[in-house]
């Protein structure tokens, strides 16, 4: 018995409104990837280019994010705070849990105080003193990336500043925590120039901006074009069936 196209009008037009949906959204992440591809392409120049000298005042934080700078100051080793956990790939493979030392810069230039990040340190080396050898006196000058802090995330716990335990860069809250007026918008993240006795271990900064608009993309085509075969294999009925 042969087959005729017979759709009937409320299923089309249901499926008309159920396809524009994830075309349109289809559409959308396409749009996302385009960005994404623009902003990893900056971010990638950036983070590759020559290092430039932090200005004094920074009136676009997220302008600066995942460049390379360097700064000249004296570090203010007293008034540091711990920021974790974070992981640092041991000799074996396996990941070592520990933290990254956040230390005041007081910048010699006169553009006040930014916060470093000089990197990782185990947990038996929370004390300072069992890192001496790392606490860098007189001026020194820093090179790394930087970055522009992200608001906390729902998952992360608060910062407890009584214990010197921190999860996310609360920057007016380190501020208070060290005792300063205030700090630049931008956290210094260390390259990895070795310190003096091994720790921190810098040169931790890594890249968090995920692009998967394609595969999403790819969904929600997917999506529509399976809308489209189940409206079609509807709507080829036989010639003798009763609702045609």
């Amino acid at each position: 018995m042969s087959r005729q196209f017979r759709p009937r009008l409320i299923p089309t037009l249901a499926t008309l409104v159920a396809f524009v949906i994830p075309v349109g959204l289809g559409t959308w992440q396409v749009q996302r990837l385009h960005w994404k591809t623009d902003l990893l392409a900056r971010i990638e120049a950036g983070m590759t280019a020559d290092p430039v000298a932090l200005p004094a005042l920074v009136a676009d934080p997220a302008a600066w994010d995942y460049r390379r700078a360097f700064v000249t100051g004296q570090f203010m080793h007293e008034k540091e705070a711990l920021i974790g956990p974070r992981l640092y790939p041991g000799p074996d493979g396996r990941m070592l849990p520990g933290l990254h030392v956040l230390t005041p810069l007081v910048r010699s230039d006169g553009g006040g105080i930014v916060l470093v990040d000089r990197g990782w340190i185990p947990l038996d080396k929370r004390d300072p003193a069992s890192r001496a050898a790392g606490e860098l006196a007189g001026e020194v000058t820093i090179t790394g990336i930087l970055r522009a802090p992200e608001p906390r995330a729902w998952m992360q716990p608060e910062n407890d500043p009584a214990r010197n335990d921190w999860y996310w860069f609360d920057l007016p809250a380190l501020a208070r925590f060290a005792a300063v007026p205030g700090l630049a918008p931008l956290v210094l993240q260390a390259d990895a120039t070795p310190n003096p006795g091994g720790y921190p271990i810098g040169g931790r900064t890594i890249l968090k901006v995920k692009n998967d608009h394609l595969s999403y993309a790819l969904t929600w085509y997917g999506l529509a074009l399976t809308l489209v075969g189940v409206y079609l294999a509807a709507s080829f009925r036989r010639r003798n069936d009763p609702t045609a």
